[in-house]
């Protein structure tokens, strides 16, 4: 068990598919919440294709849906203790606008792994998705914390340095109520980890009860500078970060606070009923 550093650096997952169709695309807005208003359009057209009306496009792709490419699409596994590994960061940099279907496949590599000793490992992994023609869709950027395995001989020093949040009051905030079964929705995106659905196996992890995938919190925080600076434009993002700092329990209450300095929106995200930050350093790049 534990992080095989350096040669970690060496391993890597060539042209992986990742293609997917309009069921999948609505699947994932269902599973960050959306469309809970049967009756309101804005979120209606990310989880209805529409064929009986006049909209164009016809369905709307939420631009963390990229994040699901992650799962078709890994590096080898580490032989790290899986109880103890959780998501730490998500950066994607998109390229270009996410076709409603599309034929893609990508690259995967480890890129990065940091030694916090007694708190565990940091562990960076890229994926680079490519449409059929071979251009860049986006680029993923992701973290892993491993609490169970630090002390591996890496580095300790120069992992990538945090999106500052202002120093000011929030420009906005939104609140976006989970539901309680939200974590076997998103599941079904991807990520089948028992954390987020086996009550016994979240307890084993250290939690009161299966805890909400990372993932779908970070798309949460998409849905909420969708919703308000991006005017529910999905092609108006260019990136979309952030790191996740605590755990949210199905069907509590985010509160995402956000900050806009022209283009770009820094966010973080609370559960005030608990008093916790969950995501610090939130960066989205509006176009």
């Amino acid at each position: 068990m534990g992080v095989p550093y350096p040669d970690l650096l060496e391993m890597s997952s060539k042209g992986d598919d990742c293609s997917y169709t309009d069921r999948e695309v609505m699947l994932y807005a269902l599973g960050i919440g959306m469309g809970e208003d049967p009756l309101g359009d804005d979120e209606l057209a990310f989880v209805n294709e529409g064929w009986l009306t006049a909209r164009d496009p016809q369905l709307k792709v939420v631009p963390t849906f990229a994040s699901a490419f992650g799962y078709s699409s890994r590096p080898p596994a580490l032989p790290l203790n899986r109880v103890k590994v959780v998501d730490a960061a998500r950066d994607i940099l998109f390229h270009k606008p996410l076709p409603i279907a599309a034929k893609v496949s990508a690259d995967s590599s480890y890129i990065g792994a940091w030694d916090k000793g007694d708190k565990g490992a940091i562990i960076q992994r890229e994926t680079v998705v490519r449409d059929a023609s071979g251009d860049p869709v986006c680029t993923i950027r992701g973290m892993s914390f491993a609490r169970g395995d630090g002390h591996f001989g890496g580095p300790t020093n120069g992992a990538p340095e945090p999106h500052p949040t202002p120093d000011r009051a929030p420009d906005m905030s939104v609140d976006i109520t989970t539901r309680d079964n939200q974590a076997l929705i998103f599941r079904l995106s991807g990520d089948r980890n028992p954390l987020h659905s086996d009550p016994e196996f979240g307890r084993k992890a250290g939690f009161d009860k299966p805890i909400l995938h990372g993932m779908c919190t970070y798309g949460i925080t998409c849905r909420a500078v969708l919703s308000t600076y991006a005017d529910w434009d999905p092609n108006a993002f260019r990136r979309h970060a952030a790191q996740f700092r605590a755990p949210v329990y199905p069907g509590e209450t985010i509160t995402v606070d956000m900050w806009k300095d022209g283009g770009t929106i820094s966010f973080e995200a609370h559960v005030k009923a608990r008093g916790v930050t969950v995501v610090k350093h939130g960066l989205t790049e509006l176009g």
